[in-house]
């Protein structure tokens, strides 16, 4: 029997993307491929990042994603919800099928004193 990934836990919330606490992304987050859709300055802001996110700002979400497996758990990542879950339905809209959402972004993440770096 396989075992339940991320995605297979995570909520769905019917725009195709699934829902996902920052508790759980903290506990897998070496081994999950998170992407902080936020502007440079947010990134290494005052609320920092999660240990191996990748930046890739709202922007140029759609460049980068053509160099990722469309089948692959992503994670993404804003200040509160709102770009990464718009980045999310983006990429679902782009074939990919297994895009979830951190709910409450870096806020929530932060204010569970989560590991971060600056």
């Amino acid at each position: 029997m396989q075992a339940r990934t991320l995605h297979d836990q995570a909520t769905p919330n019917g725009q195709g993307f699934r829902d996902v606490t920052p508790a759980a992304v903290a506990g897998l987050r070496n081994t999950l491929h998170i992407v902080d859709v936020r502007q440079p300055a947010e990134f290494t802001g005052e609320l920092g990042h999660i240990p191996g996110a990748v930046l890739v700002p709202l922007a140029t979400l759609a460049a980068a994603a053509r160099a990722w497996d469309p089948s692959a758990e992503i994670v993404l990542v804003c200040r509160s919800g709102g770009r990464s879950s718009s980045a999310a339905a983006h990429l679902v809209a782009a074939g990919f099928s297994r895009v979830m959402n951190m709910t409450g972004g870096m806020l929530a993440y932060r204010a569970q004193g989560l590991p971060s770096e600056p």
